[in-house]
């Protein structure tokens, strides 16, 4: 199980929406260079990212990491693929349910332990149209149920 994080530097909140997200695992980012100063200064996208398998490898895939603004001519491609560090073990898992059950494994949120920057990875069904509808109504019901309690307390 993943821990929890106050500070992600950068958060896909459109993965709750589109899809149920079934597990979720905590992985290491492969960076180069100017990368990480990027990433600490909150220059990163995980919107329409996700991973892929690949070798035995998990790779993170349309993850945009802006230039460095104080790099030089030196500075990394903001849409290369990044290698995710993983067990074996876990990569092997993750790669049969995919393939078996026609699931995704999409970004959720990246942030910082000790100085390495992690992604949170979840394993996720696609959700339908009615389904984010019915999420929908049952939001705004608990919405309005907390507004009607609030008042009337």
């Amino acid at each position: 199980m993943a821990k929890q994080h106050d500070k992600p530097l950068a958060q896909n909140r459109k993965a709750r929406h589109d899809y149920d997200i079934l597990e979720t695992l905590e992985a290491g980012l492969v960076l180069k260079g100017t990368e990480i100063k990027s990433i600490r200064a909150g220059k990163i996208s995980l919107v329409d990212s996700y991973v892929s398998f690949r070798n035995g490898e998990a790779w993170l895939k349309n993850c945009h990491i802006s230039h460095y603004e104080q790099g030089n001519i030196f500075n990394h491609d903001p849409l290369r693929d990044r290698k995710l560090l993983l067990h074996r073990r876990e990569i092997f898992q993750w790669e049969t349910r995919v393939k078996q059950e026609q699931l995704t494994v999409i970004p959720l949120k990246v942030y910082l332990v000790r100085g390495r920057a992690k992604v949170l990875i979840g394993l996720a069904r696609g959700k339908r149209n009615y389904d984010k509808r019915h999420a929908l109504k049952e939001q705004q019901m608990k919405r309005e149920i907390d507004r009607v309690m609030k008042e009337r307390y």
